[in-house]
């Protein structure tokens, strides 16, 4: 049984999506940081290896569930992402003049009269929101293609704002649809996607089932007017249809129709035709074959729903990370590198819903200031003598004499000798397999340094384990991270 899923669940979905975000009992989101360590081949406690790849070229994520509970191994940090984080985006189209450009046309795909071919844009697309039907201008204002001149390129820039159809020296005719705000270009605007907002003067300016664009799919032949002229204009021919007073102007020369131009937009057009018949009763002359397409604007009219009229599937999440977030202590790690990106919903803290801005999914260890602790580095191996706690540094602050890190799946990364995760504890020293610095926990220590609270000596991860949901998984290149440095995460989701 044929059978489509239609872009309006897509842009349905996305609704919803957004709305989670800011809703009565919304969704807790947070961009999550990790994979401090390089991309390996690491060995698993039983002897086996997995292969991750390289910096240069790390393996694609899966969809397991083995892959959600490894996502948090190695996480660092997490930020709360807020309503003000999330835009409805679509892809990007830069005006570019010699560009021929697609234009609106409401039944792309549909089977052309007589026959078993479908119609289709200049570009190939059989689907409007496959089709270059629109572009933003150098002044960030998007415009929607009603009239692409017969295929002809374009290489005059449109500009302006007014509610009428726009009409360049090209031979384009445009559809202003809004401006990119300055917050939108500042958080929503990346080289493939923009940020889609309805203008409100645009919507109210729209009217509902009115015609713009009448193309010509057949001249035509033998047409005349009265008194037998082959060239010259037939007014006032009728658009037939489900809508109101639709009329337009028929140009001919030598017989042939060029040119279809309505004059009068009508009302409450869902389907259209020009009849033969009226062209000629118009006219008071003669000719055949002339096949017209009455094109059909999208429901409210242009412009009365930018969203979807252009295809708002898409949702961006925009996310900084400021340093070390110096608003949340020591949450955010800038003294490490990162090569994972992921996205969590209703994560927990401390056993509850997580609600901080900032979470820090590292855990911690306070050395007594005597003996005096060594100094560290990022990425060694640390051991537990007396324990057998094994772990991986991701950070070391020697002024306050904690040492932040991690423990994975992996031998010299988290595993002991016995394959199982145990945890560092009691006052026994700590090494550093590669620094060979040692330090000795403080288990007398229970306090917050830096927004971390320590507990004997030991802070425990602010970020609950295995909570959550992972809705997204990315493995990049590593990203260096400075005090005086902020990465801009965006994340584009498409429904």
């Amino acid at each position: 049984m044929p059978a489509i899923v239609t872009n309006k669940f897509r842009v349905h979905n996305q609704e919803q999506f957004v709305e989670s975000f800011s809703e009565s009992g919304a969704n807790v989101y947070y961009m999550m940081l990790g994979r401090p360590q390089p991309f390996a081949t690491s060995t698993r406690p039983d002897a086996r290896t997995e292969n991750e790849g390289t910096d240069s070229a790390p393996i694609a994520p899966i969809d397991s569930v083995d892959d959600e509970f490894y996502t948090f191994d190695d996480a660092i940090a997490a930020k709360k992402i807020t309503s003000s984080d999330v835009s409805i985006v679509i892809p990007r189209r830069n005006w570019t003049t010699g560009t021929t450009y697609d234009y609106y046309r409401h039944d792309y795909g549909r089977r052309i009269t007589g026959g078993t071919s479908t119609q289709s844009a200049n570009s190939g697309a059989t689907n409007l929101f496959d089709a270059t039907f629109f572009v933003v201008s150098s002044a960030y204002n998007v415009y929607k293609v009603l009239d692409n001149n017969a295929g002809a390129a374009s290489t005059v820039e449109p500009t302006g704002t007014s509610t009428s159809t726009l009409t360049t020296g090209d031979g384009y005719k445009w559809k202003y649809m809004y401006t990119l705000s300055a917050t939108q270009q500042a958080n929503f605007l990346s080289t493939d996607f923009m940020a889609v907002a309805t203008n409100s003067t645009v919507s109210s300016a729209a009217v509902n089932g009115a015609l713009d664009i009448v193309k010509i799919k057949t001249a035509g032949s033998g047409y005349t007017v009265s008194g037998g002229a082959t060239s010259g204009t037939i007014t006032s021919v009728p658009i037939r249809g489900d809508g109101a007073s639709g009329a337009c102007t028929v140009t001919l020369s030598s017989g042939v129709i060029t040119a279809v131009a309505i004059t009068t937009a009508g009302t409450g057009y869902t389907y259209g035709y020009i009849r033969n018949a009226d062209i000629l009763s118009q006219g008071g002359g003669a000719g055949s074959g002339a096949e017209l397409d009455v094109i059909i604007g999208p429901k409210g009219g242009h412009g009365s729903n930018a969203i979807k009229e252009l295809g708002g599937f898409f949702v961006m999440l925009n996310t900084n990370f400021e340093g070390v977030e110096s608003g949340s202590g020591s949450d955010v790690s800038a003294a490490n590198d990162f090569r994972k990106i992921a996205l969590i919903r209703d994560p927990q803290s401390g056993g509850g819903a997580a609600s901080a801005t900032t979470l820090r999914a590292t855990k911690a260890i306070r050395f007594a200031a005597s003996p005096t602790p060594g100094t560290f580095t990022v990425d060694e191996e640390i051991n537990q003598a007396t324990t057998g706690a094994v772990g991986k540094v991701v950070e070391y602050d020697s002024t306050n004499r904690i040492l932040y890190y991690i423990q994975t799946r992996f031998n010299d990364e988290g595993a002991d000798s016995n394959g199982n995760k145990t945890a560092f504890s009691t006052a026994a020293v700590v090494s550093g397999q590669d620094s060979s610095a040692t330090g000795t926990p403080d288990t007398g220590f229970s306090s917050s340094v830096n927004g971390a609270s320590f507990t004997g000596g030991y802070s425990s991860s602010e970020l609950d384990n295995d909570t959550g949901d992972v809705m997204y998984i990315e493995n990049r290149a590593p990203i260096t991270r400075a005090t005086d440095q902020t990465e801009n995460v965006k994340l584009v989701v498409e429904f």
